[in-house]
């Protein structure tokens, strides 16, 4: 035995659920599907019941405690049914269970001990006639039990270990990572998670993966995997390049040594204050932070908007000169903003090029326009004119603290936060962020791949 195969075999071991843990599940399930039986009974439809998911595969790992039942109902009955004969189902087998809203609402909540999801969709003949989003999960779940064999099974277990040990499992829009789905067709595609290792540490993105040769849709993104029960999908879309390099690099380092620590995730210890004031006195530069309370949105639509607000932030102190250097968001209670910068304060004035001097109406508009004001100039620089202007912002705290920081593109709840009122943070005043976001800082300045 090699030593890869010695320590797929010991994780293999760890994280596949023990008999009594499937027993179980069992029961839970059994449990569930009964009391959705009968509260489908005191309804005037006819609905199918299915168990989907990793626990329905068989492919979850020991302690994940899900369970995802969906109730089918016809595709004739409108939205308004769908979703109305879906929460009472749910009331009635969940009563402590509370509302959650994806494309439409559904209920969670807990059978003993485990996590239910339980989700309404329409029972369509066909992945490519959904008319919910939801509506594909039966036929994922269809393909893969009639496809996943038990080794193929483990080496889905092991993949999906593997991924949440480097921090890139999870389809939610704060990771963007590899979906359950995606693992297991990738697993399938390259027949178990060695033969996986080694097909994406070589990798040349972007790469497209086609399990049912459908050949049609053309995708934008760096790791294509063509849904085989719908061929307009991509089931990768949601994986960041980030996410897809991140694999390659563990990949490779895994394979080059064979070790059990990349499956189990690890946290830094937390900064505290002082060891955020020393990195940024080793490193030089003027950090600035935009603290607020964090929006009332599921982390799907807060952290995209977290984003884009950032994004947003980043890009308006490179168009002024700041020279970010690295930014991240983080949230909790409160929701952070945070950006490295390599010019702390810009000079007062500001060049600023006008037209060459041979577009003679461009060119003598420029010049009129400051040939009688305070700048320097204009003045010829090669053919064009140039003027040395006021600067309108020199700090970055002149910039974030006003009315400027609402010019830039915000995410929407962001912005009618922030309207509220926010706290801006600039060089070692971060240092209070560590009593609520140690490990968050710990890792942003112990960056890794």
């Amino acid at each position: 035995m090699s030593d890869l195969e010695a320590v797929l075999a010991r994780v293999a071991d760890r994280v596949t659920p023990a008999s009594a843990e499937r027993e179980r599940l069992q029961t839970a399930v059994d449990d569930l599907t009964t009391r959705v039986r009968n509260a489908l009974a005191d309804l005037p439809v006819d609905a199918r019941i299915v168990q989907v998911g990793s626990t329905a595969r068989g492919t979850w790992l020991a302690d994940d405690r899900d369970i995802d039942l969906f109730v089918c109902f016809p595709p004739d009955i409108d939205r308004t049914e769908l979703e109305r004969y879906g929460l009472a189902v749910g009331r009635a087998a969940l009563p402590d269970g509370r509302e959650e809203y994806a494309e439409h609402p559904y209920v969670t909540g807990d059978v003993r001990g485990f996590d239910v999801d339980l989700v309404p969709c329409y029972d369509v003949a066909d992945a490519t006639a959904i008319q919910s989003a939801v509506d594909r999960t039966p036929f994922h779940d269809a393909y893969l039990q009639e496809h996943l064999d038990s080794d193929l099974k483990r080496d889905v277990r092991l993949l999906k270990a593997f991924l949440t040990g480097i921090g890139a499992y999870g389809s939610d829009l704060r990771t963007r990572g590899f979906s359950g789905y995606l693992s297991e067709l990738l697993v399938l595609e390259y027949g178990g998670f060695e033969a996986l290792l080694r097909a994406a540490a070589d990798w040349q993105p972007p790469v497209r993966l086609d399990p049912e040769d459908h050949g049609t849709a053309t995708f934008d993104d760096s790791l294509v995997v063509v849904d085989p029960t719908d061929p307009e999908r991509n089931v990768a879309a949601v994986c960041a390049a980030e996410n897809v390099a991140r694999l390659q690099h563990h990949a490779r380092d895994l394979l080059a040594d064979p070790r059990d620590d990349p499956f189990q995730p690890t946290d830094p210890d937390p900064l505290d204050p002082e060891a955020v004031r020393a990195h940024l006195d080793r490193r030089g530069t003027t950090p600035v932070a935009v603290v607020f309370e964090t929006p009332d949105l599921v982390d799907d639509q807060l952290y995209p908007q977290l984003r884009k607000s950032l994004d947003g932030i980043v890009g308006e102190l490179d168009r002024r000169g700041f020279g970010p250097l690295r930014s991240t968001t983080f949230a909790d209670e409160r929701a952070v903003l945070f950006v490295e910068l390599a010019v702390a304060e810009l000079s007062a004035v500001e060049r600023h090029e006008g037209p060459p001097v041979h577009v003679r109406e461009h060119a003598t508009g420029f010049y009129e326009a400051y040939a009688d004001t305070d700048a320097y100039g204009p003045f010829l620089d090669a053919d064009r004119y140039v003027v040395e202007r006021e600067r309108e912002i020199t700090t970055v705290r002149d910039l974030l603290a006003g009315d400027a920081l609402f010019d830039v593109a915000l995410g929407a709840h962001v912005e009618t936060t922030l309207a509220t009122g926010y706290d801006l943070l600039v060089g070692d005043d971060v240092a209070v962020l560590a009593d609520e976001f140690g490990r968050c800082l710990a890792r942003y300045f112990d960056p890794g791949p």
